[in-house]
């Protein structure tokens, strides 16, 4: 029992890993890049010779390790980036209106 327990938790884990470009994949082994040259696990169907991965260095086709496509990972990473441009750009908006809030309160203290 505790085995399946901890092989769904494994599951769940590289479930929710998948988004963005990966670090480290849960069973602690390092994500390397690697190019498939040609279509050899049954998840490769869709992919073109050549195309890009993020891979687990020790990646089995169990379900418990990375290999996650390029372009997703590099598109939600950049989905994420593009967030926090819009968040600081924000940020910098209000800290303007501050300054000059703060400027007109210091113009009318020296007069």
């Amino acid at each position: 029992m505790e085995k399946m327990k901890q092989h769904w938790d494994m599951v769940g884990f590289v479930a929710d890993g998948q988004y963005g470009i990966p670090r480290r994949c849960p069973c602690g082994g390092s994500i390397k890049h690697d190019v498939s040259p040609s279509p050899k696990f049954k998840h490769d169907f869709d992919t073109q010779p050549g195309s890009r991965y993020f891979t687990c260095t020790k990646f089995k086709d169990d379900g418990l390790h990375f290999r996650q496509p390029w372009v997703f990972g590099v598109e939600q990473e950049i989905e994420k980036l593009v967030m926090k441009v819009e968040e600081q750009s924000k940020t910098i908006e209000e800290m303007r209106k501050q300054i000059q809030i703060q400027a007109e309160e210091i113009a009318k203290l020296k007069t």
